[in-house]
């Protein structure tokens, strides 16, 4: 899946582009999603790529999965976004961007790995409308998705106290079942 768009798009195009897509419900993305990010002239843009991001996890109680890395085929990791305080994250994003922070992550994942799940999702009003929305637990930051199409979300990350928008697409992953069926 490859990121829409060139570092030179702007928040205002971005999240018009946002507000003009379809509201998703939250029993509708229940389920495993790759994610890359939508370059937006956010500070984020291209740091959780650099980090390994995998995505996200939707289970069916409502909760998530809120961070997803893949640092070895097959096997996902979650991490607590409450261990990494997200203005620290936006203040040092250059850094987050280099190999020396891929590197240094991987080997700290076992310090940052989630015990259980770190987010929970529901239906929120954003810009006049309803749609689906992941709150993290600890962490001032709720993602807001809108369906691109039957088997694509647009998410936005909106941290409180902060006007800029960090936007991502979500690919739903197909994981077969133990009789091979997907």
């Amino acid at each position: 899946m490859k990121a829409q768009g060139s570092t030179t798009d702007s928040q205002p195009c971005r999240r018009a582009w946002f507000d003009a897509l379809d509201p998703v419900l939250p029993g509708e993305m229940i389920g495993l999603w790759r994610g890359v990010g939508i370059p937006s002239g956010h500070p984020l843009d291209g740091v959780l790529e650099n980090l390994q991001w995998f995505g996200k996890r939707f289970h069916a109680d409502l909760s998530a999965d809120a961070l997803l890395f893949q640092w070895k085929p097959g096997r996902l990791v979650p991490l607590d976004p409450a261990l990494i305080p997200i203005r620290m994250a936006i203040l040092f994003a250059p850094f987050g961007r280099t190999f020396v922070a891929r590197n240094w992550l991987s080997y700290m994942q076992k310090v940052f790995r989630a015990r259980g799940t770190t987010a929970s999702f529901e239906l929120r009003m954003i810009d006049g409308g309803e749609t689906a929305a992941m709150v993290y637990d600890r962490q001032p930051i709720v993602d807001y998705f809108r369906w691109i199409k039957d088997d694509e979300l647009a998410g936005m990350m909106v941290v409180e106290g902060d006007e800029r928008r960090y936007f991502f697409r979500l690919q739903k992953v197909n994981v077969p079942t133990r009789d091979g069926a997907a």
